[in-house]
């Protein structure tokens, strides 16, 4: 019968999977996280741009909205669109 010996790190390197792994099972698919509209301060942060940025894009007729109250929506699929033509 061989002892095995089992050190604070190990314990510590255990917590971290341990942890990482139940992190990883609590977070939603990505497609749940997604909505079909966003508003225009969601678009600047998932795209990383400017409001000057989302306006010529806008008049440009590269990227919809829909106005209401005074708010512009974007649909994410249409942002999707965006990037793809971009990158191809």
């Amino acid at each position: 019968m061989s002892i095995e010996v089992v050190t604070k790190d190990d314990l510590q390197s255990f917590r971290t999977q341990l942890l990482n792994d139940i992190r990883q099972l609590l977070v939603p698919q990505e497609a749940k996280l997604i909505k079909p509209w966003l508003k225009n301060n969601e678009v600047k942060k998932l795209l990383g741009i400017s409001s000057n940025t989302i306006q010529r894009l806008r008049i440009a007729g590269k990227l919809r909205s829909k106005k209401v109250g005074g708010v512009h929506y974007y649909r994410y699929d249409d942002i999707e669109k965006l990037l793809n033509n971009d990158a191809a």
